[in-house]
């Protein structure tokens, strides 16, 4: 025998071989014995003092378990199914409000189903590309039994197969001139709107929007990093709107807005170089303390030059507005024909305050009056 080797031995006591896999499967198991069954389980919990409860105990167990789940279901709470352009008053932006004001416009739950109605088939917007802005108007209005001013939001349709304009004016009785800016410049911007039926699908889809709404990035939460001439820019802003093929039929303003800074406090009117004389126009400011005796020239000075200015922005208006005439498609010139504004109220609700005798066809200064309120 080779060193490291082990010898192969046989006990005559040593239990016969397993019988193969398939003459065990008929075979009942044996049934472990109650010490072996109380060793598992001492195994399995690590401590003497775990002792499970004996197996009818563990069946009685399991049978309360069951039992708990087949308890009756609670009836289930249904909640009211939402509209499908249920929040599209809410998504467009309240162009011109102040900041502080924005909690007060959606202090109440308006109701604009009256605009949800029109995009249905038979309505005003029905299978119309439109393009929608917001604003507020405050108006003394009742609401259970009070008479309140209240911020009250309204919803300006343009139905166009174009965007309306890409610019934004910012104009206030405060403000000494007017500025015509880009709407991007004030983080605006004409945007697709997703009805809620349609919030999951592919970019790709939104392609073929007939809906798009005025929006703004501007949080609330970024102004206190603005100074505050950007932050007043976003209050005085109004949607801008140039119609060239109504322009001729307009007279041009002859008024210039004048804010004469002096201290210690301005000098704020309305000057029209075609009904006032210059010279009586200011004896009669120095006659009611609104201007100091020792500035009548330098106001008078002051006026000449506005007018000039205002005189030049009328003659480049009118030599633009020639050209773009010169230089319309025949397309185009028909979309600004069919153009049509629509403005809309909310519907009036028990949990509203009631608008229906405040609505007024007026838009702004750009736009003009509405062809319809609704």
């Amino acid at each position: 025998m080779r060193k490291g080797t082990k010898r192969k031995t046989t006990h005559k006591d040593a239990p016969p071989e397993k019988p193969p896999a398939e003459e065990q499967k008929n075979e009942p198991s044996p049934s472990p014995s109650r010490a072996d069954e109380d060793n598992y389980l001492q195994d399995r919990t690590g401590d003497a003092e775990h002792q499970p409860e004996p197996s009818n105990k563990v069946a009685a167990k399991g049978r309360r378990k069951r039992a708990k789940v087949s308890k009756p279901e609670t009836e289930a709470e249904y909640f009211p199914e939402k509209r499908n352009l249920e929040d599209l008053w809410q998504q467009v932006f309240p162009v011109g409000t102040e900041w502080d004001q924005l909690d007060m416009v959606y202090q109440y739950k308006w109701n604009f189903s009256n605009l949800e109605d029109a995009f249905e088939e038979g309505g005003e917007l029905f299978n119309k590309k439109v393009y929608l802005f917001g604003c507020t108007e405050p108006q003394l209005v009742s609401f259970q039994g009070q008479g309140k001013v209240t911020m009250i939001p309204v919803v300006v349709a343009v139905v166009s197969p174009f965007p309306p304009s890409d610019k934004i004016g910012i104009k206030s009785v405060q403000r000494e001139t007017e500025e015509i800016l880009p709407m991007k410049q004030m983080k605006m911007d004409w945007v697709p709107y997703i009805p809620l039926e349609k919030r999951e699908s592919q970019v790709e889809r939104l392609k073929k929007s007939q809906i798009f709404i005025l929006s703004c990035t501007q949080r609330r939460a970024g102004l206190k990093h603005l100074k505050l001439e950007r932050v007043k820019k976003f209050e005085y802003c109004l949607p801008y709107f140039y119609q060239p093929l109504q322009e001729d039929e307009l007279e041009q303003s002859t008024v210039v807005q004048i804010l004469y800074p002096i201290d210690p406090k301005p000098v704020f009117c309305e000057f029209d170089w075609e009904l006032d004389e210059l010279e009586e126009f200011t004896d009669k400011l120095i006659e009611e303390e609104e201007l100091p005796a020792d500035q009548k020239e330098p106001f008078k000075d002051f006026v000449k030059e506005k007018v000039r200015e205002a005189k030049k922005a009328n003659r480049e208006a009118r030599e633009a507005r020639k050209k773009a005439l010169t230089e319309m498609s025949e397309e185009t010139r028909t979309a600004f024909e069919n153009m049509r504004f629509y403005k809309f109220y909310p519907v009036s609700t028990p949990d509203t305050p009631d608008v229906s005798n405040v609505k007024s066809p007026f838009i702004n200064r750009y736009y003009g009056k509405a062809h319809r309120i609704i």
